[in-house]
């Protein structure tokens, strides 16, 4: 995969809570770390409002990132970001540099496709329920991919799709199958709405009540 994120950061030597509210306030950037492979972890800074616009893509949480620090450009991957849990805003964030010959690990988005086409809700009159929205997946960096994808297209009423049936990349496995087929977890489903389905149930009690006094009044 090639590399569409670049981001410019600087090593820094204060650490604590007070640092890091100065780092933000007084000099507009956002305090990190860069950490694995071969070298020590070392402490960081990026530029808030470059970090920021980085942050409303979706690809850019699960891509390999060129981060250009201190003049050298190392390969990593966002692993945490933590955020402001009043405003929302991007206050640390971890980084972790990825060697192309090891496996990494990440969570990555699903993406339901021809959703408006899906023949179990266009024609059969269910409502599309999905159980998860992201997957942890094992693969070298070269094969991380940004997404991955189901398409809805041919999932008909009352048919679950899950984990197993997602088409992979090549090189990439879901983590969660490795541990057995009982973490075979369901990812989407198409189902009668849950109004409609009480609907229909109460109707057939009606029926066979009405049923079961007339026999009665028979006897």
């Amino acid at each position: 995969m090639s590399n569409e994120f670049e981001l410019t950061a600087e090593s820094r030597s204060d650490t604590g809570k007070g640092a890091s509210r100065r780092l933000r306030r007084l000099h507009g950037r956002i305090p990190g770390i860069i950490y694995g492979g071969d070298a020590e972890p070392q402490m960081i800074s990026l530029e808030s409002r470059e970090l920021k616009k980085a942050l409303e893509t979706e690809a850019f949480y699960s891509h390999i990132l060129s981060l250009k620090l201190d003049g050298k450009t190392q390969q990593a991957v966002l692993r945490d970001l933590q955020r402001d849990p009043a405003r929302g805003f991007p206050i640390h964030a971890d980084f972790m540099r990825v060697d192309a010959t090891h496996k990494i690990t990440m969570v990555v988005p699903v993406h339901f496709t021809n959703e408006e086409a899906c023949i179990g809700v266009k024609k059969q009159g269910g409502e599309i329920h999905r159980n998860i929205s992201e997957v942890e997946i094992s693969c070298l960096p070269k094969n991380l991919p940004e997404y991955l994808e189901v398409d809805m297209a041919s999932v008909e009423l009352d048919q679950v799709i899950h984990l197993s049936e997602i088409k992979l990349p090549g090189g990439v496995e879901i983590v969660e199958l490795a541990h057995g087929e009982d973490h075979d977890q369901p990812v989407v489903a198409v189902h009668k709405p849950k109004v409609r389905a009480e609907e229909e149930g109460g109707e057939e009690g009606g029926e066979e009540a009405a049923g079961e006094d007339d026999d009665a009044d028979k006897e």
